[in-house]
């Protein structure tokens, strides 16, 4: 009975993945589609199992988050609860036309998220559908932020810049031209996943569900078998 127990503790020790806390500082660019919960549930299977929150606002600046404004309480969650990792994002027009605050308010935050004992994110977004020419500028202002922070630069922005030249017939925004579609959160998320744990899953579903309060499955989206694997090669090979 000794032996068993001893074999069985064993065996559970061995199987207990590492956790990390992470929070995202944004806007719709993270609760369209759910974004956090996604990066979540593509954590499964993974040896490391990434636990997400979100402080958010439609349109919001992280100026807004430094001051509080619009009711958001995300300087006070970062000093109730302790986290891994925090994930920063700015407005989408913000890198274009207000690059100044960008580095201002998100060095402000890189320096509070590290007396944290928490490493700082950027989430580099994209450009607009209809102005690609502007990526670059985007990439500049989020790259200057994580240099001059020492802070982990993820680009998103670059990655939906690749999926388009390599399958110009893919779907990455909502009609509205800005937002991520199914597709684009997806690929978001895959970019994460990868900078976070530095894999991604063996395998992946189709549909994609997470638990609701009730024991229900609340549906998030559907991604294609082919678009699936596209997106996975394009990810591994782009975070080499």
């Amino acid at each position: 009975m000794l032996l068993f127990v001893f074999v069985l503790t064993k065996a559970n020790a061995n199987t207990k993945r590492d956790t990390l806390s992470i929070l995202f500082i944004g806007n719709s660019y993270i609760f369209f589609n759910n974004l956090p919960q996604m990066i979540s549930l593509l954590s499964d299977s993974l040896n490391t199992k990434l636990i997400c929150k979100q402080s958010v606002y439609g349109g919001a600046t992280l100026g807004d988050h430094w001051n509080s404004r619009k009711g958001i309480s995300t300087r006070a969650i970062l000093e109730k609860e302790k986290f891994d990792i925090v994930v920063i994002q700015d407005n989408s027009m913000w890198p274009l036309e207000h690059a100044d605050s960008v580095l201002m308010i998100g060095k402000l935050f890189c320096d509070l998220i590290k007396s944290k004992n928490a490493t700082p994110y950027i989430y580099n977004t994209w450009s607009r559908e209809t102005t690609p020419q502007t990526q670059s500028a985007i990439n500049k202002t989020y790259e200057s932020l994580a240099l001059q922070t020492q802070s982990v630069l993820v680009p998103v922005g670059s990655v939906w810049a690749e999926a388009k030249a390599q399958k110009p017939t893919v779907q990455l925004y909502m009609s509205d031209e800005s937002h991520p579609s199914w597709h684009g959160t997806f690929l978001t998320a895959l970019c994460f996943v990868k900078k976070i744990t530095g894999t991604l899953p063996a395998n992946y579903n189709l549909i994609y569900n997470y638990p609701a309060i009730d024991k229900e499955n609340l549906f998030i989206m559907y991604i294609p078998q082919d678009d699936v694997l596209f997106y996975d090669k394009l990810v591994k090979n782009y975070f080499k």
